[in-house]
């Protein structure tokens, strides 16, 4: 059994389907199959089941591919401390941010890392806040950036930078000419909202608990599981949103979208790590330049 064996099966295991990993792999399906196939014959166990020209990660498989990650993981720290010792003349940094913060605050910060350091290849995922701290928590990232407060016992967070939480509706929409609004007058209109799971949904949440009221009680017209997708329903006159104000900047700029009259709420973004895992030096130094504005 080789490392390389261990991360082909882990990117099959992943997506459950061969030419999607190949691709992510950049390499031929043939290599990929022949690939899972020894190791499955070398070692006499079936990890996948063959469902038509499916394929579908079985108990083993899902039993094996834990400990191929944890290997995995263990040997990119392994690497991580030797290319330290290269003064960041090369190396890897694995990042995976929440949706918000990955499509609107990250960019810029990793052009300034890249930069300044174009030896370290940067490998970026994005998921919503529960994704990246699974990620984390598993060592498949070595960083994560959400939006909202984490509290598992393997990961240390501390805030790295602050956005605002507004209400945001078309130029249409009542609340576009109104005077301020109420918490109690947030019932009158439909709204849009992030899935469960998302940072932006737990503020809105915990808002609206801090404010005395309740989010059953407001009318949902519709649950999507992005900012773009939520703000175009926004812009379409479908009801109004809970948002951050980076990720609606533009269409406020452009006069898409118009911030109601309602107080704005502060909410950090958050750095995550793990607590037992080696730290390199390029994720040091990551989170000192991101740190530094």
């Amino acid at each position: 059994m080789t490392l390389e064996q261990l991360r082909i099966f882990a990117e099959v295991a992943q997506r459950e389907h061969i030419t999607n990993a190949a691709k992510a792999l950049n390499m031929t399906q043939s290599a990929v199959s022949a690939a899972v196939n020894a190791l499955e014959t070398r070692h006499a166990v079936t990890l996948f089941d063959r469902v038509g020209r499916s394929i579908v990660l079985n108990q083993a498989g899902r039993v094996f591919l834990n400990q191929a990650q944890l290997v995995l993981s263990q040997a990119k720290a392994a690497e991580a401390a030797l290319n330290d010792l290269a003064g960041l003349m090369r190396g890897e940094l694995s990042v995976m941010a929440s949706l918000t913060v990955g499509g609107y605050w990250l960019p810029k910060r990793l052009a300034h890392y890249h930069a300044a350091y174009p030896g370290v290849t940067l490998q970026v995922r994005l998921g919503n806040t529960e994704a990246v701290a699974d990620a984390v928590d598993a060592g498949l990232v070595e960083l994560g950036l959400v939006e909202g407060p984490v509290d598992r016992p393997m990961l240390s967070s501390h805030i790295i930078a602050t956005d605002e939480m507004i209400v945001v509706v078309s130029p249409g929409h009542p609340w576009a000419k109104l005077a301020p609004i109420s918490v109690a007058e947030l019932a009158a209109s439909p709204w849009i909202v992030r899935e469960p799971g998302s940072g932006t949904r737990h503020s809105f949440e915990s808002m609206l608990v801090s404010q005395g009221a309740v989010f059953s009680c407001l009318d949902i017209a519709i649950v999507l599981p992005g900012n773009e997708a939520v703000l175009g329903a926004v812009e379409a006159g479908l009801g109004a949103t809970f948002v951050s104000r980076s990720a609606a900047s533009s269409q406020l700029r452009g006069g898409l979208l118009v911030e109601v009259a309602f107080p704005a709420i502060p909410r950090p973004f958050y750095l995550l790590r793990h607590k037992s895992r080696y730290r390199s030096k390029a994720a040091e130094v990551f989170e000192s330049l991101i740190a530094s504005g």
